[in-house]
């Protein structure tokens, strides 16, 4: 009778150990969405607005390559206009034309080579400014841990702390936009500063 009493609150122990367990863990375990700090982050918005500029800066010079490059080969498709053109004229067209493939096989592989290298920085630079935020918001909210929501086959709704990360973000973000600002200002008046200083007078 004993044992089978022993046995039994011992099994209780175990149910009731487990159930805490199950409640502690939740209440110190906090997820992150990344994919949705980098689309709906200040940071994440302004670093994707760069990236869009080098895009279309490359772009613009690709697509000039390619009208003038088509405007050459259209020409070797009139005979009348090669008829006219003397064997120099032709071999110049022909030299130019070689020349702008070459051009344009250059300017896509660089744009290929800097666009993967600006994104590999992006994706540092998000990974930096979350794991900043997530740390500042497992303080307030005395989290544990923080995890990657990519890395979780599932996790309950209630442990997202996206929305609050995100939040963080924007404000780290705003801030650093001052103190830059700041600090551009500074440079600016120390450089209106020197540029007025009267010079002495060398006899």
């Amino acid at each position: 009778m004993k044992i089978k009493r022993f046995i039994l609150s011992l099994i209780l122990l175990l149910i009731c150990s487990s159930s805490l367990f199950a409640i502690e863990s939740k209440s110190v375990i906090g997820v992150v969405n990344f994919m949705t700090c980098l689309t709906d982050s200040k940071y994440g918005k302004n670093e994707q607005e760069q990236l869009e500029n080098i895009k279309k800066q490359w772009s613009s010079l690709i697509e000039e390559t390619e009208k003038e490059l088509g405007d050459v080969s259209a020409k070797f498709e009139d005979q009348d206009y090669l008829d006219g053109l003397s064997p120099e004229a032709e071999e110049e067209l022909k030299m130019k034309q070689g020349a702008l493939n070459q051009d344009l096989a250059k300017y896509q592989n660089q744009l290929y080579q800097i666009l993967n290298q600006a994104n590999y920085f992006f994706i540092q630079k998000m990974s930096s400014n979350i794991s900043k935020a997530s740390e500042s918001i497992a303080e307030n909210k005395k989290l544990d841990l923080v995890l990657n929501k990519e890395a979780c086959f599932y996790n309950n709704p209630k442990i997202d702390i996206t929305e609050l990360v995100i939040k963080q973000m924007d404000r780290n973000f705003d801030k650093e936009t001052v103190k830059n600002d700041e600090a551009a200002k500074d440079e600016s008046k120390i450089a209106a500063d020197t540029k007025q200083a009267p010079r002495k007078n060398t006899k």
